[in-house]
């Protein structure tokens, strides 16, 4: 395992920046209101700038080696982060969280996502602090879960949440009463003088467990990089950090995206089959191993093979439907409106309510 870069002052640093980023963007949603696009284009750009600029900063002061491997980190996980976005969307929408408030959600979703990746970040550094093994393990979770990803993309199988069967929901129900309308970003009222939960305090409980499911996923991926604990936990860092602004600027493009479940699964395989070369190359000194800068290479072509493919099917689709006659007008508010989220069909009722 290479020397990690992450001095405990680097350390220090990278965490009071973070707090102070987090502690702006709670004050920034304080106010609940409907993300214009102008501010969700300026907050997108700014998140975006950051990492290169840090990035800037590791080839500047510790070489091209562990930069490369930021960015090609960085990469894989703003790829994964996209699909943070589609399980959030669907999240909002079977909740009928208000718009002024989904920034709020998107906001407690990410600090749950980093405080999960940040145990888990830990956990993988001491796996393979004892031996090559994770490695081996790792790629196998990989191989596993981009298998899954490819067949559902491949099934166009109905990618939809059930609210009724999510464990946190249903034990929050249990504990407290539940009031039937938001009351702002609050997550608990007190109503004839008993404290209950507001719908809020279910969307965020549900967006904690989702984070769980993706942590499992993203940190194996990012240890394929780079084995470098810091460098782990920066590029989840920030690649987590815009994704509230990014949301409001992708939400119409989200679903437009209908190929990104092949490529992710792509994303994976690959990856996985990186680890497994890397363990078996320290069984076997004649088994190669992927370069970074390669892994690079293949990540970048793959999401723009996938967004130029999505392009081409939203545009075929277009020209079917302008030949085909639509429903009646007077129609319109009795059927299902479908949404295609990265590769998967999903169903919201026209008048979904929070229970």
């Amino acid at each position: 395992m290479l020397e990690s870069i992450g001095s405990p002052l680097l350390w220090a640093a990278t965490i009071a920046v973070l707090l102070v980023l987090l502690a702006l963007d709670f004050a920034v949603t304080r106010r609940p209101h409907d993300v214009p696009m102008r501010e969700a284009v300026g907050w997108t750009v700014f998140y975006l700038a950051l990492p290169a600029v840090f990035g800037v900063f590791v080839w500047w002061a510790y070489g091209g080696t562990p930069a490369v491997e930021f960015f090609t980190g960085y990469v894989v996980e703003k790829s994964l982060s996209v699909d943070n976005l589609f399980v959030f969307m669907l999240l909002l929408a079977s909740f009928a969280v208000p718009t002024a408030l989904a920034q709020r959600v998107l906001l407690y979703g990410i600090v749950g996502a980093l405080v999960l990746r940040g145990i888990f970040i830990a956990a993988g550094a001491a796996v393979i602090a004892s031996g090559a093994w994770a490695f081996l393990l790792f790629g196998a979770v990989l191989l596993v879960t981009a298998v899954k990803v490819i067949r559902d993309a491949l099934r166009g199988a109905d990618h939809q949440v059930d609210i009724g069967r999510m464990r946190s929901v249903r034990l929050l129900r249990r504990l407290m009463p539940v009031t039937q309308e938001y009351h702002g970003s609050r997550l608990t009222v007190r109503i004839d003088g008993r404290r209950t939960l507001t719908p809020m305090a279910l969307v965020v409980a549900a967006v904690f467990m989702t984070d769980v499911v993706f942590a499992v996923d993203s940190v194996p991926a990012v240890y394929g990089v780079t084995e470098d604990p810091y460098l782990v936990f920066a590029t989840n860092a920030f690649a987590l950090l815009g994704l509230r602004a990014l949301y409001f600027v992708l939400r119409n493009v989200l679903a437009r995206l209908r190929h990104l479940n092949y490529g992710l699964g792509v994303i994976l395989a690959f990856i996985g089959v990186k680890l497994v070369l890397h363990w078996a190359h320290g069984v076997w000194d004649w088994v190669p191993e992927v370069p970074t800068p390669l892994s690079l290479g293949v990540i970048l072509v793959t999401l723009a093979t996938v967004t130029l493919t999505s392009v081409a099917a939203n545009r075929r689709e277009r020209a079917q439907e302008a030949v085909q006659p639509g429903p009646v007008a007077g129609e319109l508010n009795n059927v299902e409106r479908p949404m295609t989220l990265g590769g998967s069909r999903v169903r919201i009722p026209p008048e979904k309510k929070a229970r």
